[in-house]
């Protein structure tokens, strides 16, 4: 399958990410449901949060899967699946302020945990994706790592953001799709500096 996926275009990559947003926006378009805004909020949420979380798995499959295709492609890949993060992040602020309908109403809410870890994490995601380009990584050089570093910190509020949705009421499905990132992580740490080194041959 990613032998196949390796051959493919960036214009033939970004269209299979852009599939579940054109589907999103007919039925916004098209829906004669009143709170179809609001209902479209969480879903776009959620695509961002697997973007996000996909992308960052790439680097410790690759390390814990090395040689595999599937892995590789991903790593390829990742600025693609960081922008269609970012994508689908702005497409659910943009529904959630439909949704609103005044500045005021989102004000108000602006103290509740949820909804300030959301606004943080959308705020981070605006100048990674900004940066994304060949050519921003030319001109950042050393510092272009560094800077996309704050994607951990966007994905932790991107967590407390979705887990803490209704009061904690059902935070399960957050914990679910960021337990794969977690566990790789905690593989990359433990690989990286809490193994075992080798003695080299006296």
């Amino acid at each position: 399958m990613f032998s196949r996926l390796s051959f493919l275009s960036p214009y033939w990559i970004w269209a299979l990410f852009a599939l579940p947003a054109a589907l999103i926006l007919n039925d916004a378009l098209t829906s004669e449901n009143a709170r179809i805004f609001h209902r479209l909020v969480h879903p776009t949420g959620e695509f961002s949060a697997r973007f996000m979380i996909v992308a960052m798995m790439a680097t410790p499959l690759t390390l814990m899967f090395r040689g595999w295709r599937g892995p590789q492609w991903l790593k390829k890949n990742r600025r693609y699946l960081g922008v269609a993060a970012f994508g689908y992040a702005a497409l659910h602020t943009v529904f959630y302020l439909i949704d609103k309908s005044s500045m005021a109403r989102v004000i108000d809410e602006l103290p509740r945990l949820y909804i300030w870890t959301g606004w943080l994490a959308f705020a981070i995601f605006i100048p990674l994706a900004a940066t994304s380009t060949d050519y921003f990584v030319r001109l950042l050089g050393p510092y272009w790592k560094p800077m996309q570093r704050w994607t951990y910190l966007a994905a932790v509020l991107t967590l407390v953001h979705w887990a803490s949705l209704h009061n904690w009421r059902d935070p399960m499905a957050a914990i679910i799709h960021f337990a794969p990132l977690t566990i790789l992580e905690a593989y990359r740490i433990w690989y990286w500096y809490l193994k075992p080194k080798k003695l080299g041959a006296s």
